[in-house]
């Protein structure tokens, strides 16, 4: 016995109803640039909040390495610990806002590995708009970053001769410095197999770079040859500009420097990684 319930057409007068329901207007216009990067900008500062030990790099690390230096090596490099940290802390906020941009690749490269990037290129918004928003995102890291080292200085004696204004304006030259370099890790990132691939890369790349600077001795207190790597490193160019907008003295030469530095390298490497997005 057939028991299956038979087929009964809608009223004309539902069925109008029920369009009518579901076409409530015009569809809704299509998300632009600033939005779609402000809402991917948003995402990584809520991927801060839900995996807070990623900003281990930013706050623990450099801590230990600001009392190390300073207590352990300060004695014998200044003479006191107190110069020392003068000379020190901006340097070590350069190292600890660079170092945490490596950060910037491999949250791309977890994205592309679980299969994110997929989704985030099935929807109608601009192709560039996750990466733009990615880096933005991490800038906030970069400022917890720079904050803790400062505030740590702070409560260990150091002293910023320009006061206030010096200090806003050495931590905005380094987060625009971070910016520029964080593209360059983004790009390692979309070339890389694994997360694990892109921190090593990237820590093997800048380890060289800051240890070979003025981030921790003068340069003139090395040997010729080297002192002639450092005063050509756009690292020690950046701890120089750093430096001398904390002491209260302007930079000249070395904030051009890293300035265009930081300009070059968002120019050659954000066109190359939004390439690579798109290839992927």
């Amino acid at each position: 016995m057939n028991t299956a319930t038979p087929h009964v057409p809608a009223h004309p007068a539902a069925d109008h109803a029920i369009r009518k329901a579901l076409a409530t207007g015009a569809p809704p216009a299509r998300a632009g640039a600033p939005s779609t990067v402000l809402a991917f900008g948003w995402r990584g500062m809520l991927k801060i909040k839900h995996v807070p030990e990623q900003l281990i790099d930013v706050t623990l690390t450099p801590v230990l390495l600001v009392f190390l230096f300073t207590y352990m090596f300060g004695g014998a490099i200044a003479g006191s610990t107190g110069d020392y940290l003068q000379f020190l802390l901006p340097g070590m906020l350069v190292m600890s806002v660079l170092f945490s941009t490596v950060y910037s690749g491999v949250a791309l490269n977890t994205d592309v590995t679980n299969g994110v990037v997929d989704r985030f290129r099935s929807l109608p918004i601009p192709r560039s708009s996750p990466l733009v928003g990615a880096v933005l995102g991490d800038s906030v890291r970069y400022l917890v970053g720079a904050s803790v080292i400062v505030g740590l200085g702070l409560a260990l004696g150091y002293r910023p001769e320009a006061g206030l204004p010096g200090v806003l304006a050495a931590v905005a030259l380094v987060v625009a410095f971070a910016f520029g370099l964080s593209w360059l890790f983004a790009a390692v990132g979309l070339l890389m197999r694994t997360p694990r691939a892109v921190s090593a890369a990237g820590n093997m790349a800048l380890f060289p770079l800051v240890f070979l600077s003025n981030v921790f001795v003068a340069p003139e207190t090395l040997p010729g040859w080297l002192e002639a790597f450092v005063d050509v490193s756009p690292i020690s160019h950046l701890t120089a500009s750093t430096r001398a907008l904390m002491d209260g003295t302007f930079p000249g030469l070395e904030l051009g420097v890293s300035l265009g530095t930081a300009a070059l390298l968002t120019a050659v490497f954000a066109p190359l990684t939004t390439y690579l997005y798109g290839r992927k």
